[in-house]
């Protein structure tokens, strides 16, 4: 059962700390929502995004598998260095999106199965994955990480919860797209405590795989 809280908070904390500029981005593509760009399309292109993203971290759990999980924890250095990295720099990320509108045009088939069929093969969603792919490309540094010294259940867990969150930033925004002014003021004073949760996840990761007491034991 205490694996099972730690992997939910370890995922919670994780998914937080890497994906608050996605409330911006998905902000900016539910306000170019129309006829021809819908959020059916966002909604799918996020998900294909994400899941990418996941793929491309996947290797850090198998190969917890075949590493000591003591020394798996020394991958928390990762988001250690991320984290202080943004504190002495304090640089701001600027992401561009590029407008996900096309002159493409014409009606959706009339059948609900051939029209959902027709909006996952929508170039739209291609795009819109695209910029979640660009815009999350550091969370693999998270991930991989994260995803190192957990079993199948807890993997389980913080998937289960990934993806579950990216239903909830996606509902969020959309509903924050009537209220830009709002929707800026938290991502912008969100990314202040960015540096700090990264570098308390990396700790934590490192203290709950036993890392800690592993550096304690070595003899110089």
């Amino acid at each position: 059962m205490n694996q099972l809280v730690t992997a939910f908070t370890e995922s919670m904390v994780a998914f937080a700390a890497t994906n608050i500029d996605d409330i911006i981005i998905l902000l900016l593509l539910f306000s170019q929502v129309d006829a021809n760009f819908r959020r059916s399309h966002i909604w799918v292109g996020h998900l294909l995004g994400f899941s990418i993203i996941i793929l491309a971290s996947l290797p850090g759990f198998f190969g917890g598998l075949f590493v000591q999980r003591e020394f798996i924890g020394l991958l928390g250095i990762l988001p250690i260095i991320i984290g202080i990295k943004q504190l002495v720099t304090k640089e701001q990320e600027n992401t561009q999106i590029q407008a996900v509108t096309t002159d493409l045009k014409g009606s959706s088939p009339a059948n609900p199965i051939l029209a959902f069929i027709c909006s996952i093969l929508h170039p739209q969603v291609y795009k819109v994955a695209a910029v979640t792919v660009a815009n999350g490309g550091d969370n693999i540094s998270i991930y991989i990480p994260l995803f190192a010294g957990q079993n199948l259940v807890t993997l389980g867990v913080i998937l289960g919860v990934f993806f579950f969150m990216v239903g909830i930033w996606c509902v969020t925004a959309d509903l924050l797209s009537r209220q830009a002014p709002i929707a800026y003021v938290l991502s912008l004073h969100g990314k202040t405590f960015i540096p700090f949760i990264l570098i308390a996840l990396g700790l934590f990761i490192m203290y709950e795989r036993g890392t800690f007491s592993l550096l304690m034991s070595i003899k110089i």
